[in-house]
Order: C-alpha cells, then sequence, then structure tokens
C-alpha cells in the first residue's frame, strides 16, 4: 500500500510538470533580459522625439501630408526590427473620420436669455447633418446626469426627457462633496466625464445636453472650452450619421446657468447643492433653442499595429499604445504655424520604438505576443483608439492587458512613479514590482480630480474590460539639481501644452524617460511571460 502510494504521488508530480509552460522570466539565468533592459539608450528615444516633432512632419495631423511622412517612418522602423505587419498582410489600420466644422454664427436661447457662441456657450452636433435645429426644447436640470447602478444613483430615474434638453453638472457627485463616501470622493470616475454626460444623454433619448461649466470641478478655464470646442471637431464615421447622438452638445459658462436658473425662480447653488445629496432632477419651465449649421468632409486616417509573434501562446497579446498625432499646422497664424508635438505625443512614440528594439533583441522571445498600436486622432477625441478598441484586430478574450504612453516625462529622474486612476486593476502589482527594482516607489498622480485616467488612449481599452494601465515619473525629483532644472523646464512644458512651443529642445532631461521606458518593458515583459490574466480591481467601474 505504501509502495503504491509513492507510486502514485511521482505519476502525479510528472504529469503536473509536464502540464506547466516553463516561460522565461527576468529572472531566468538564460535571459539576456538584463542586457537588453541595461541597454535601452536615452540618445535612442532623444533621436526618436527630434526626428518627429522636426517641422518636416508638419505638426503630424490626421489625413495631412504629415501623417503620410510619420506612418512610413513608424512602418520602416518596425519592418527594420522584425516586428511583424499587425493587421493580416499590412501594418495600418484605416480610421474613417468625419471633420465637423460649426458655423461661430450661432446663439443658444434658453428662456429669455440669448448667449452668444464662444463668450459664455459653445455648441456643435456629432450628427452628420448640415443643418441640426432645436425648437423649442423643455429644460430639465438632471444633476450630475449620472445613471451608475453600482453607486446606487440615477439622476434619469422615472424621467422622460425624449426630445428634451438636459442641463447637467461638470464632474460627479463625490468632488465637491469628497467625505461624503459617495462614488470616489475627490478622484473622478468616469461618470465625472463630460463623454460620458453626452453618451448617457443620449441613451436616455434626449436632444440635448447641456453642461455647466465650473473651473474647480472641470479642472480646466472657460477658454480651454471655448478653445477645444470651435473649429473642426473629428468623430468617427458612422453608419447611422450619429443618429443616437443627442442633436446638439455644449457647455454654458456659470454666469450663463445663474441666469437661466434664475429666470425660472431657482437659486442655482440651491438646486447643484440638492443633486449633491443623491439622485435629482428638476423641470426649469422654460425652453432652449438653437441652429446649428455644419460643414462636413470624411476622410481617412490611420493606427499603425505591428507585432513580435510570441514564443508559447502567440494568440494572446500585451498591447503598447501610443498615439502619433497632433495639431498640425495653422497657415492663419504670424510666425511658428506648426504644432510640433515634442511632449505631446513625440515622447510616447519615441519610447514605444526603443521598447520594440529592445523586445527584438531578447535571446529568449516572450510566450506571449508583443504588439505596439501607435494611434491616429487622439487630440480629436481619442478616436483612433476608440475605432481599434469597436473594431479589434486582436480579439479582446486574447488581449491580456494594455500599457500606454503618453505625454512622458522631460522633467528628469523622479523618485517616484505616477500612477494615473490608481488601484482599477492588478496591473499594478507588477510595477510595483518593476519600480522597486529601481529604488522608486508608487504615488498616486497630482490631480486625481482632474480624471486623467479617461484622456488618453488607455481608457479605450478599459471600456471594453481590458485592463489597461497610465503610469510614468511623478512629482519627487532624484537630487536638487534635478529639482531646480525640474522648476525651470516644467514652465516651459505646461505653458506649451497644445502650444505651437511644444518643441523638443536639447537641453530637455531624458533620464527620466528612459526609466519609464525600462519599468514599462519589465511590466510587458513579465506579463508576456506569466500564465495570468490581470484582472480589474473590486472598486473598478470597469470590473462590471
Amino acid at each position: 500500500m505504501q509502495s503504491r502510494q509513492v507510486i502514485l504521488v511521482l505519476i502525479l508530480s510528472i504529469f503536473g510538470l509536464a502540464s506547466c509552460k516553463q516561460l522565461p522570466n527576468s529572472n531566468s539565468p538564460k535571459s539576456n533580459f538584463q542586457d537588453v533592459y541595461d541597454n535601452i539608450s536615452e540618445q535612442e528615444i532623444k533621436q526618436h522625439v527630434k526626428t518627429i516633432s522636426s517641422d518636416e512632419f508638419e505638426g503630424r495631423a490626421p489625413t495631412s501630408a504629415g501623417e503620410t511622412k510619420t506612418l512610413e517612418y513608424l512602418v520602416n522602423n518596425f519592418k527594420a526590427l522584425g516586428f511583424q505587419p499587425g493587421n493580416g498582410n499590412s501594418y495600418l489600420q484605416a480610421v474613417e473620420l468625419m471633420e465637423i466644422t460649426a458655423d461661430p454664427n450661432m446663439q443658444l436661447r434658453m428662456g429669455s436669455n440669448t448667449f452668444e457662441y464662444q463668450k459664455n456657450m459653445v455648441a456643435s452636433s456629432k450628427r452628420e447633418t448640415p443643418e441640426v435645429n432645436l425648437n423649442d426644447s423643455d429644460i430639465v436640470f438632471v444633476g450630475y446626469g449620472v445613471n451608475a447602478p453600482e453607486y446606487d444613483w440615477n439622476d434619469y430615474e422615472g424621467l422622460d426627457v425624449k426630445g428634451k434638453t438636459v442641463v447637467i453638472l461638470v464632474n460627479d457627485p463625490g468632488f465637491e462633496n469628497p467625505d461624503s463616501g459617495k462614488f470616489q470622493g475627490k478622484t473622478m470616475t468616469y461618470y465625472g466625464r463630460w463623454t460620458y454626460k453626452y453618451e448617457e444623454a443620449s441613451r436616455q433619448g434626449a436632444e440635448a445636453a447641456i453642461i455647466v461649466h465650473e473651473t474647480a470641478p472641470a479642472s480646466y478655464g472657460w477658454s480651454v472650452v471655448s478653445n477645444s470646442w470651435s473649429g473642426p471637431q473629428y468623430s468617427l464615421a458612422s453608419k447611422n450619421g450619429n443618429a443616437d447622438r443627442v442633436a446638439i452638445e455644449g457647455w454654458i459658462s456659470l454666469e450663463a446657468a445663474n441666469k437661466v436658473f434664475a429666470e425660472a425662480g431657482l437659486d442655482f447653488n440651491a438646486e447643484k447643492a440638492k443633486a449633491m445629496q443623491g439622485s435629482y432632477s428638476k423641470a426649469l419651465g422654460t425652453t432652449a433653442s438653437i441652429t446649428v449649421n455644419s460643414k462636413l468632409k470624411k476622410s481617412v486616417s490611420n493606427n499603425v499595429i505591428a507585432t513580435l509573434t510570441g514564443s508559447v501562446s502567440p494568440d494572446e497579446h500585451i498591447i503598447y499604445s501610443a498615439h502619433w498625432d497632433h495639431l498640425g499646422k495653422d497657415s492663419s497664424l504670424k510666425g511658428d504655424q506648426i504644432y510640433n508635438g515634442a511632449h505631446d505625443n513625440a515622447t510616447g512614440v519615441g519610447a514605444s520604438l526603443t521598447m520594440a528594439k529592445a523586445f527584438s533583441e531578447l535571446s529568449i522571445r516572450p510566450a506571449r505576443s508583443i504588439t505596439f498600436l501607435i494611434v491616429t486622432a487622439e487630440e480629436q477625441g481619442l478616436l483612433g483608439s476608440k475605432y481599434y478598441a469597436e473594431h479589434p484586430i486582436i480579439p479582446t478574450d486574447k488581449t491580456v492587458a494594455n500599457l500606454n504612453m503618453d505625454a512622458l516625462n522631460v522633467l528628469g529622474r523622479t523618485k517616484n512613479v505616477a500612477v494615473v486612476g490608481m488601484g482599477k486593476s492588478e496591473l499594478e502589482q507588477y510595477l510595483e514590482t518593476a519600480v522597486a527594482k529601481q529604488g522608486r516607489v508608487l504615488t498616486q498622480e497630482d490631480r486625481p480630480e482632474a480624471g486623467l485616467y479617461y484622456r488618453s488612449d488607455h481608457f479605450s481599452f478599459a471600456k471594453k474590460g481590458i485592463p489597461a494601465l497610465y503610469a510614468k515619473g511623478g512629482n519627487q525629483p532624484i537630487d536638487e539639481a534635478t529639482a531646480n532644472y525640474r522648476k525651470r523646464a516644467n514652465v516651459i512644458v505646461k505653458a506649451c501644452y497644445h502650444q505651437v512651443c511644444d518643441q523638443f529642445r536639447e537641453n530637455w532631461d531624458f533620464g527620466g524617460i528612459k526609466e519609464d521606458t525600462q519599468m514599462l518593458f519589465d511590466v510587458g515583459y513579465n506579463i508576456a511571460n506569466s500564465n495570468d490574466w490581470p484582472k480589474w480591481s473590486e472598486t473598478s467601474e470597469f470590473q462590471r
């Protein structure tokens, strides 16, 4: 009996060992991982950034001559590194865009008040039609415009808003009442993003959705709204011409909102206070009218996708993402007319290409496939990544994780790594291990109330349930010299966001980008060589 038990144990052990994949990891003696990791080059990242943010690339606007140059540069680099086309026989995925330019000669009437375009209101339509009319549409205040079952919150409960205009507060109920236990306090959830508010209003059948701008909860001033919503606006071309979207999407200033509520015999601040306490709505007893005339232009841009095939589970992929596009050129400007986009996001593209080279130099290929997705039209509303997520080349159930790179750290090495949307998924366990090797620690991003997790391309993956990580060098400089440099450089970086002065500078310190590139290389490598499928955390809104 005893000998038979021993034999049984041996047999089970043999079968158990046979069923295990022998996967390399960053500590494997046969792997040259450490050498490759150490050889990730600051100079190489710098050269890529310098090249694609040069005037030759004309600001990399989608569908422009700058796009043609950018695509050629990316494809040639991936080919040279031995990465295979990610879309059948092609490195490109066509993305159909609809450019809609609203005529600025418009006025919004709410009650007896008339508001001027850009001065105290902006409005547009995503519907693919040259004229949209809103005529005497009943106005309903719907608080934060949130329908969130997991938070037991529904501002539309019992409402029929079909054909009506909904007025909505910016951010979510936790922002101005962080100790209430509602939502996630100061940290914005997706329910606080303006994109969600228009999406939910559309689902509810509203005809128009108007968000009230307030600087603190929005995290930016009225000028950002005014400038961002004027001129050409892009969306994805749709089969139904976006007929299922609200007809009018817009903003009004706080001053305008106060006038509208006062005319209805209501105090805006008092109504806002009620909306902060729980699901809330209130008909104003007044109407809204506006006509939006638009010029429409359909065009095609491209995502770039390249894959290094896995050695054990080639059908399972880790996807690294970055966006190649920026704002192009503006011939109406005097002097410099090119938005070079060096920081945003030539840095992410430079890190991607450098990391791809590192993967190509490994002596043992990762078990899972490594795919780089460099997308278009991020600046127009994450459209390239949104299109990919809706038309995935790699099935979502074979996409293990997404690691995103956007506007990386040009302010020098740091003691900490800022996790945007900290606590959302188990990917942070891999990140923590990689960061510890560098003697750094994980911290939350500076301003979680700004909702940065919902403002870059990883978000398109998160909405489909794919765990997505966005992390980069934090706010704690490695030493005093770096701290002094950081103070000087950060003034320029902040001032040049989405301006023509976002240009490559020889004096930029790329030490932080190098460390972050090594860090994300380590994270992706170890996920690729594991059998794990990282999950969302219990508190994440993407869990369900």
